[in-house]
């Protein structure tokens, strides 16, 4: 017999605003304290010296997770031009200087090269595997890396301000595996200088964003006012406080809006949730000759993500809900 988790069974998405200077893996076990909840998980590691947006899936979303981890994200950033440092943003060592500061209308003219699909190294500071250890881990003891090049995808790269001579900020819409860091390194070499990422936003992950975004320290108030509201009765107050917290959960199915959504009875969620594979109505205008993913309801209750071929679902990941 397994040994049974401790915490809530909670499931749902938290779209957390981290704060500076603490790591994904930090502010997840944070969070996942505040809810008490048995399991959680983030999409898309944000650095410590970035703030924003970190969705974190607690209980059944995490089997969500790798649906979002390839969603399209957009950042906010700032360059400080004339600085190179060895881990391309203000953490790290100066290694190089020089006078270059571009000015407005070139570094507008220079932003059309790293738009699409680009060539890049990532930074020797990353979470990269080179012989199975990560990049940062091998740079940290000293070694020179040569890393290889890999093709991203940018959509969208904005020049949003010049504030002085030294800085200039920008916004940008990439998929997975795009190092800022990396963008900003690259931008400042074809502008004939060199520069290093001075700060860092991340403000939308697919469907996550900034408009309903929540800080750590907003949910710990919540708890603090919940708990005081409800009485002296400690179990009371306990109630109130995860209840308050509950209300804050985006759905299970917010990870999955790209996917489509099939209805199907409770005889029919039975067999999926057994393993069974059932026949549903089959989206002709999706399916090809593979089939697509899809994700299966009953009413508005997820029961499995799986796959449809031929007019038969069948599931590769059930929620216990």
């Amino acid at each position: 017999m397994g040994r049974r988790r401790k915490g809530r069974p909670v499931s749902g998405w938290v779209n957390l605003d981290k704060q500076l200077h603490m790591s994904s893996a930090q502010a997840v076990n944070r969070l996942r304290r505040v809810f008490n909840a048995q399991k959680a998980g983030h999409a898309g590691t944000l650095d410590p010296l970035a703030t924003g947006i970190l969705p974190v899936a607690l209980g059944e979303a995490t089997k969500t997770v790798p649906y979002l981890v390839d969603a399209e994200k957009e950042y906010e950033f700032t360059v400080r031009w004339g600085i190179a440092t060895s881990t391309d943003d203000v953490e790290g060592e100066v290694v190089a200087e020089n006078d270059g500061r571009p000015d407005e209308n070139e570094i507008t003219r220079a932003l059309a090269q790293f738009i699409g699909v680009i060539d890049q190294i990532p930074p020797a500071y990353s979470a990269v595997k080179v012989a199975g250890k990560r990049a940062y881990a091998r740079a940290r003891a000293g070694e020179t890396l040569a890393l290889a090049a890999r093709p991203v995808r940018i959509k969208r790269l904005d020049l949003l301000a010049c504030p002085d001579k030294d800085h200039a900020a920008f916004s940008v819409t990439c998929r997975k595996g795009t190092y800022i860091r990396s963008l900003a390194r690259d931008l400042a070499l074809a502008l004939g200088t060199c520069g290093h990422v001075s700060a860092l936003r991340r403000v939308r992950v697919g469907p996550f964003s900034e408009k309903n975004a929540l800080t750590l320290v907003k949910c710990m108030d919540l708890v603090h006012i919940a708990a005081q509201t409800e009485g002296t009765i400690a179990e009371h107050r306990a109630d109130a406080a995860f209840d308050a917290l509950d209300g804050l959960l985006l759905p299970l199915t917010t990870a999955l809006d790209d996917i489509p959504a099939l209805p199907i009875n409770d005889a029919e969620a039975a067999h999926v949730k057994m393993g069974r594979s059932i026949g549903v109505i089959s989206m002709a205008d999706s399916a090809g000759p593979d089939g697509y993913e899809a994700v299966v309801m009953l009413a508005e209750r997820p029961v499995a993500i799986g796959h449809v071929t031929q007019g038969r679902f069948q599931p590769t990941r059930v929620f216990n809900l």
